[in-house]
């Protein structure tokens, strides 16, 4: 049985519970292509979020998918879209990615008592977003609360140190790639040491052998044979 390739899924625009300008996300379009195979997925997301219920259940689809689901976060994961992040088993964040938390906000109009209503119920959906928040991070409630209340941005750094992403993308370099042993540290004295034994490799004059006869002797032994003539 061959096992099936890793599929990669990309979250980018805004997320919607319906399509208005066909740039938006929505759980309807992100389903289809989720079931659309088997097999582990990574999830790149780039989004500055949106609706908060679509969001849940693209969350929701992602915790119940049965393969391995990685997330890469290459540009924000802000508001709602880092709920959806937090669905990943591994978040890997890229060194210029930004990961924004807030409270959930909502648009409502009437009396005290319409006001009283869409106040309370952003109590609760503000509660159901630190849930996901507080699984993959394991801060306490308060923390992420108060997180949220600040509209907290994170860099890389920061995520991981909170919990919300597990490590930093790296290049990837191929195996087979051999790398030099150069040392990194400059010495002119190692430099300067190191020509003059070469020159002195090439300007060495080896020993005479027991067979050679000195230039000396021989110009001795010529001269003695012009006197003698």
């Amino acid at each position: 049985m061959t096992q099936s390739q890793e599929r990669i899924l990309f979250l980018n625009g805004t997320i919607a519970e319906e399509s208005w300008f066909d740039d938006d996300v929505t759980p309807t379009l992100f389903k289809e292509e989720l079931n659309s195979g088997e097999g582990d997925v990574t999830v790149w997301i780039n989004s500055p979020g949106g609706d908060c219920v679509a969001a849940a259940q693209i969350y929701n689809m992602l915790m119940d998918y049965k393969g391995n689901v990685t997330v890469k976060i290459d540009g924000i994961a802000a508001s709602a879209a880092s709920v959806i992040a937090m669905a990943g088993n591994k978040v890997i964040v890229s060194p210029v990615s930004m990961i924004m938390i807030h409270n959930p906000a909502t648009i409502a109009a009437g009396d005290t008592n319409e006001m009283q209503k869409a106040i309370a119920m952003l109590e609760e959906v503000k509660e159901s977003i630190i849930n996901a928040y507080e699984i993959k991070t394991g801060l306490s409630r308060a923390k992420l609360s108060h997180l949220m209340d600040a509209e907290t941005w994170m860099d890389a750094n920061s995520a991981i140190e909170l919990g919300f992403a597990d490590e930093i993308m790296q290049r990837n370099i191929q195996d087979d790639i051999e790398v030099p042993n150069v040392s990194m540290t400059f010495s002119r004295a190692s430099v300067t040491n190191s020509l003059m034994k070469k020159v002195a490799e090439k300007c060495k004059v080896s020993q005479k052998t027991k067979n050679e006869i000195a230039s000396d002797s021989l110009l001795e032994r010529l001269e003695l044979i012009r006197n003698w003539r």
